[in-house]
């Protein structure tokens, strides 16, 4: 999966947008999740790393239902459960923050995910990756717990991040908006 280094144009432009939602229009000063959610963002424009979870015959899952099946079928303990519950975090996190209007869309009654409440299942998978302390995922702990505690005020932070890059860039929207809903 493609990580952007911090000083990624992309990254950088993120993280402009994030500190200036969370800090100035939220008062929230936390860098750790500043830093955290500008490289969701950053790293989700693509969409193998918004679908890079995948079923045994290597098939993207696409829906949190199957990635909530996944996590269950692992053992309890390990990296692999802890990234499975943190990407639902993010998957859900960015979802209902940046693109709202689409998750609808994403829990029409044809999909497995239907019942599903996003921003629950993305605060239970946030807290579960969050009980990894150990290294190396001891550093990140705290801002996954936060991601919990605070998931819908996050969404709406991310959302207004959505708003600022729509206004400075109009064009960046429709450009994003068709890769990732096609």
């Amino acid at each position: 999966m493609w990580v952007p280094p911090a000083d990624h144009p992309l990254r950088r432009l993120f993280a402009g947008y994030a500190e200036h939602t969370f800090q100035h229009e939220l008062g929230i000063a936390d860098p750790p999740l500043i830093d955290y959610l500008s490289q969701l963002l950053s790293q989700f424009i693509h969409m193998d790393a918004l679908y890079r979870l995948r079923n045994v015959q290597g098939k993207p899952l696409e829906q949190v239902v199957d990635m909530m099946r996944e996590a269950q079928e692992m053992p309890p303990e390990g990296r692999t459960t802890r990234e499975v519950h943190r990407h639902i975090g993010d998957f859900t996190l960015f979802w209902t923050g940046v693109f709202p209007e689409a998750v609808n869309r994403l829990r029409t009654p044809a999909c497995k995910d239907h019942l599903i409440d996003y921003c629950e299942q993305g605060k239970r998978s946030y807290y579960i990756a969050s009980t990894f302390e150990d290294e190396p995922f001891k550093d990140e702990a705290p801002v996954l717990r936060r991601l919990s505690r605070e998931f819908e005020l996050c969404a709406y932070g991310l959302h207004q991040v959505r708003i600022e890059w729509e206004r400075a860039q109009p064009d960046a929207q429709d450009q994003i908006g068709r890769r990732l809903l096609g």
